[in-house]
């Protein structure tokens, strides 16, 4: 028992150098994108040094792909559930939406839209990580979008898959250029999810 202490502590020290690297990582890779990431401004930020960063992460590569797998975690976490707890496929599609708006609050979030962007066309594991995450994403709302238009509770339409890549896209877009800016962030992802699935706006904001 005396033993499992120290290493518990450890562990739980290393967890919280991981967590605020990746962190600090992610604020840099949002700021500075990763041609431009210095691992020296990452610990230093973090409050660390950067032979720490070097322990717990084998290069910039490494480090990058793993504030990816994190922000996707994060996500799935505090957004990708909702979908889940919703029967109808038009309420998880707008749970969705204003769960990404709120997400975007947070200044880490715009990491993934920088990366892609810095990575768009050119074949890097970064690159490919990214375009993982956004096809998934892709393929799980136009299951929606096709499982709505069965029910007849979103009209028919461009393919799912079509209106799919449109409807991520806005909620991308609108959720980084209003990042922070409540209510009007949700208010308007609203709006243009409603317009991307062509249903009829809400009597709120008629």
């Amino acid at each position: 028992m005396t033993q499992a202490k120290p290493r518990r502590k450890q562990a739980d020290r290393r967890a919280r150098t991981r967590s605020a690297l990746l962190e600090a990582a992610a604020r840099q890779l949002s700021t500075h994108g990763y041609a431009d990431l210095a691992l020296e401004r990452v610990a230093r930020e973090a409050g660390y040094t950067r032979g720490a960063v070097y322990h717990l992460f084998a290069s910039k590569e490494d480090l990058a792909l793993a504030v990816v797998e994190w922000v996707k975690q994060t996500w799935e976490a505090e957004v990708g559930h909702l979908a889940a707890g919703e029967a109808d496929p038009v309420n998880a599609l707008m749970a969705l939406a204003r769960g990404h708006a709120v997400f975007c609050r947070r200044d880490v979030a715009r990491v993934l839209l920088t990366l892609r962007v810095e990575f768009a066309g050119r074949d890097h594991p970064v690159g490919r990580a990214i375009t993982g995450i956004i096809e998934r994403l892709d393929a799980a709302c136009a299951d929606l979008i096709a499982a709505g238009r069965a029910s007849g509770t979103i009209p028919p339409g461009p393919p799912p898959e079509k209106t799919a890549a449109a409807y991520t896209a806005i909620v991308e877009a609108v959720g980084i250029e209003l990042a922070g800016q409540a209510p009007h962030d949700i208010e308007l992802v609203e709006r243009a999810v409603r317009g991307v699935l062509a249903l009829p706006p809400t009597p709120e904001h008629r």
